[in-house]
């Protein structure tokens, strides 16, 4: 289970998060123009500015220094985990003085679960996965702030919504340090109909959606994934603006 720990990292004080996102949480667009002010999560990151809410880290995380955009597979075998494909791009940007611009340079981790629910590189009371290194790894966004990995759909486990956990951090050699961990979710009517399918269906129907997840009514709606089918499995890209001053 998904331990509902304290927030790790900080980007944007109470009061900056007040500022941004206002008493409702409702989301703010910095730095655009009327006809891309929208919550779609489509389009490059000159384009949108969004502050998300930071969430847990959860019990999971593992450095495991792996630079690769395919994390599908495992590093000691080459064996690649089963589940629906999905490719996923980060937009990210630097959100200051009202204005947006692309975050080069940043270091975007990704973990996640398998389609049975199993997380590699855990020692866990259901499963041991110790040196196994699948579904996980980094990227670095280019001068555009974009990083792209290629993964599969989350399975689920007791305890929690399907998910994955990201974090966004500076280089160790930066002048100015900054850490955003935070967490992705997906509709479920979507995540139904991919867990209808091999090899998610073989674990059975799950035990929690979103609005039951304590996790996920702590900002998760606005951080829910616009997922598209495409020829060979799914598609999503999400936009994110960081305060790193």
């Amino acid at each position: 289970m998904d331990i509902d720990d304290i927030p790790i990292g900080r980007v944007l004080s109470r009061r900056e998060a007040l500022a941004f996102l206002g008493a409702t949480g409702a989301l703010l667009f910095l730095g655009c123009s009327d006809s891309s002010a929208t919550s779609s999560d489509t389009g490059d990151a000159s384009s949108s500015c969004v502050v998300r809410p930071e969430l847990t880290e959860g019990p999971y995380y593992v450095d495991e220094e792996l630079l690769r955009s395919d994390i599908r597979s495992d590093p000691s075998d080459g064996t690649i985990r089963p589940g629906a494909l999905l490719a996923l791009t980060f937009n990210v940007s630097r959100a200051a003085a009202n204005a947006c611009s692309p975050l080069a340079g940043a270091i975007v981790d990704l973990w996640h679960c398998d389609a049975l629910g199993v997380y590699s590189d855990v020692s866990d009371p259901s499963f041991n996965t110790s040196g196994k290194k699948f579904l996980r790894g980094y990227q670095v966004t280019g001068s555009d702030g974009v990083a792209r990995f290629t993964t599969i759909y989350p399975g689920w486990y007791q305890g929690r919504a399907v998910h994955i956990h990201f974090k966004i951090r500076s280089a160790a050699s930066a002048a100015s340090a900054y850490e955003f961990t935070s967490q992705l979710f997906f509709d479920d009517l979507l995540t139904d109909q991919v867990h209808a399918t091999e090899p998610y269906a073989s674990k059975g129907q799950r035990t929690l959606r979103n609005s039951g997840d304590g996790i996920y009514t702590s900002g998760g709606s606005q951080l829910v994934l616009d997922v598209t089918g495409t020829a060979d499995g799914y598609a999503a890209t999400f936009n994110i603006a960081l305060d790193t001053a």
